[in-house]
C-alpha cells in the first residue's frame, strides 16, 4: 500500500477515534468495543481510551461497570457488550469501537479490504453480529486467530459510513471512482489499440492480395463488386469497412465478403495455380 493509502487510512481512523458520542450508552459501548487490551502502541486509539474513561460532567464515570476482560494474544477482547437488547446507535459505537481496537483497512493495488483480527472464538460471534447489521462478512481462523473480512468496497463504504465516518470516507470513495474509471479508460484504449492492429493487419494482407491478383490477372475476372471493393481499398488503405461500404453505398458485409475472396484465392495458392472456376 502506497504512502497516500496509508495517509488517508490514517486519516479514517484519526476522524473515527475523534468522534464524541453524544450519549452516554453510545460512550459505555464504545468503550466495550475497544476492548481492555487496547493497541496501546496507536496513539489515536490510546488517546480515545483515556478520553472515553474520563468522568463525565456530575462526576459519573464513563465506563461500563462489568469488569474488563482479559487481553488475548490473538487481539483485543471486547468487554461485555448486550448486542440483542442495544439500540442500532449503540451497536454502532460499539463496532466503530472494534474497527479502531482489531481492525486493519488495506487499499493495495486499488482493491478494498478489511477484516478484524480478533480471538478464535469471537470470530463468528462478529461475523453473525455484523450479519445482523446487514452488513454479511466472511469469517475464518488463520495462524490461531479469528480474521472476519468484507472484500467488498462496497459493504466496507456502508459500514464506514454508519460507524461516522465523514471527509476521510468520501476521499476514499472518490479515489475509488478515479481508478474504477482509468481502469475503465485503460480497458477501452488497450480494445481500441488490438482492434486498430488487427484492422492494419488485415488491411496489409488485402493489400497485399489484390496487388498479387492485379499482377497475374485474376482480379480483372472477378465480379464487379469485387472489383469495386479492390479498387476502393487501393485508393483509401486506411479506411475501415465501415467507410468502404459508405463509399460504395453497400452493406458493410458485401465489402467484407468481397475482401475475404481476395485473400482466399491468394490463400488457395499452392506448387501448382488453383484455376478459377
Amino acid at each position: 500500500m502506497g504512502t497516500a493509502d496509508r495517509d488517508l487510512v490514517s486519516a479514517l481512523r484519526a476522524e473515527l477515534a475523534a468522534i464524541e458520542p453524544s450519549r452516554p450508552c453510545d460512550v459505555v459501548a464504545e468503550r466495550a468495543g475497544l476492548g481492555a487490551g487496547i493497541r496501546r502502541r496507536d496513539p489515536v486509539v490510546a488517546r480515545l481510551a483515556v478520553r472515553l474513561a474520563r468522568p463525565a460532567r456530575g462526576g459519573a464515570t464513563r465506563t461500563p461497570q462489568a469488569p474488563p476482560a482479559p487481553t488475548h494474544p490473538a487481539g483485543t477482547a471486547p468487554e461485555p457488550f448486550d448486542w440483542e437488547g442495544s439500540p442500532e446507535h449503540c451497536r454502532m459505537a460499539w463496532l466503530r469501537g472494534r474497527f479502531l481496537a482489531a481492525a486493519s483497512l488495506s487499499l493495495a493495488t486499488g482493491r478494498t479490504h478489511l477484516e478484524f483480527i480478533v480471538a478464535p472464538d469471537e470470530a463468528p460471534l462478529l461475523a453473525r453480529r455484523l450479519t445482523a447489521a446487514d452488513l454479511p462478512a466472511s469469517w475464518r481462523i488463520r495462524r490461531g486467530r479469528g480474521v472476519v473480512t468484507w472484500k467488498s468496497a462496497e459493504t466496507i463504504g456502508t459500514f464506514l459510513r454508519r460507524i461516522g465516518a465523514g471527509a476521510a470516507l468520501l476521499e476514499l470513495e472518490a479515489r475509488q471512482v478515479a481508478r474504477a474509471l482509468r481502469g475503465e479508460l485503460n480497458r477501452v484504449l488497450n480494445a481500441e489499440s488490438a482492434n486498430v492492429g488487427r484492422s492494419v493487419a488485415a488491411a496489409g494482407r488485402q493489400l497485399a492480395a489484390i496487388d498479387l491478383l492485379a499482377n497475374d490477372g485474376r482480379l480483372a475476372a472477378q465480379p464487379y463488386a469485387v472489383r469495386a471493393v479492390a479498387d476502393a481499398r487501393l485508393e483509401t488503405p486506411e479506411a475501415t469497412l465501415a467507410d468502404l461500404a459508405e463509399r460504395l453505398g453497400v452493406h458493410r458485409s458485401s465489402v467484407q465478403r468481397a475482401l475475404d475472396r481476395l485473400e482466399r484465392l491468394v490463400a488457395l495458392d499452392g506448387p501448382e495455380r488453383v484455376p478459377l472456376a
